[in-house]
């Protein structure tokens, strides 16, 4: 009974030791550049595989499941410019969208396999 004991206590520190770590999925942008997303202490990074060139920026998650920030990067547009952004998982990827002065543009991502 104190093996059963000490066997639950040890499964329940290592689920606990997960809570807050980044795990990382492999999203393809454009056809073939893969992006790491990964949730990291409650913060949504995205971040092309290729040069490390961040977009997400930290985007915090809402009650609907969309993640939203102010401060998204596109890896076409100059690196001063920034934006307020939505991610949307889905069964397939995720989609990403991006506005700044009323004019917005989207993406959709399909997970890497």
């Amino acid at each position: 009974m104190k093996a059963l004991k000490i066997g639950a206590l040890a499964a329940a520190i290592g689920t606990l030791t997960l809570v807050g770590m980044a795990h990382a999925d492999s999203y393809i942008r454009k056809g073939s550049q893969e992006i790491k997303v990964v949730n990291k202490n409650g913060k949504l990074y995205c971040t092309r595989a290729s040069d490390g060139y961040e977009m997400c920026n930290g985007m915090t998650e809402r009650e609907d499941g969309s993640w939203r920030g102010k401060k998204m990067k596109h890896p076409d547009m100059p690196r001063w410019m920034s934006f307020n952004g939505t991610v949307v998982f889905t069964n397939a990827g995720l989609k990403i969208k991006g506005c700044a002065v009323g004019m917005c543009d989207s993406e959709s991502w399909s997970k890497k396999k």
